[in-house]
């Protein structure tokens, strides 16, 4: 039970736990590699509201018993199947989390950006989004990218680029994100320059 509404944690995960698994690991590295790139994932996965298959896909890859989670009250619902599906621990500090999920952008600042000594432990958002082929358009630079890229995402805040550039400004240090909208991904890894379009 979570908030007084029963969970169905026996809504199905991966019907081929492995072989998608590593599909969609594939395509969270390659989302990661080349930003702001859309990456197909979660097709025919139906997790319980109010995530969408991509977001499912991507706790199913990432999220298991050595991560910690932070959910944001919307995602909160989803609790038990991740827990179920994932054998999870979860923390209500954000701080401490390995990944957090959000149905909208949280304080950045409260997410673990990792250390000098070892970037790689910092955060990675998990956010879902309303749609990444329509909305603000951001241009794209760094790592991975040859020239600019260009992605459209509707659901971010108006100040986005500025809390990026505060979030990219720390590097190696800061938060990596993997945005998801419907059976679609895109990530921006801390190392990536956000410019308005």
């Amino acid at each position: 039970m979570t908030g007084g509404m029963p969970i169905d944690v026996t809504l199905p995960g991966f019907a081929d736990p492995v072989g998608q698994a590593q599909a969609s690991f594939r395509a969270v590295l390659d989302a990661m590699a080349r930003p702001g790139t859309l990456v197909q994932v979660g097709e025919g996965l139906v997790p319980p509201a109010p995530l969408d298959p991509a977001t499912g896909a991507v706790l199913l890859t990432l999220v298991d018993h050595e991560t910690s989670v932070w959910l944001d009250t919307a995602s909160a619902a989803a609790h038990d199947w991740i827990a179920f599906h994932c054998g999870a621990g979860f923390t209500d500090v954000s701080p401490q989390a390995d990944f957090a999920l959000a149905l909208a952008l949280p304080d950045l600042t409260t997410l673990s950006p990792g250390t000098h000594e070892q970037p790689e432990t910092a955060a990675t958002l998990i956010l879902q989004v309303g749609s990444l082929t329509e909305g603000m358009r951001y241009r794209l630079r760094g790592p991975g990218l040859r020239a600019t890229n260009t992605l459209a995402v509707s659901g971010l805040p108006a100040d986005f680029v500025e809390i990026w550039q505060r979030n990219r400004a720390g590097f190696p240090r800061g938060v990596d994100l993997v945005l998801c909208a419907g059976t679609t991904l895109a990530a921006l890894p801390r190392s990536v320059t956000v410019e308005a379009d």
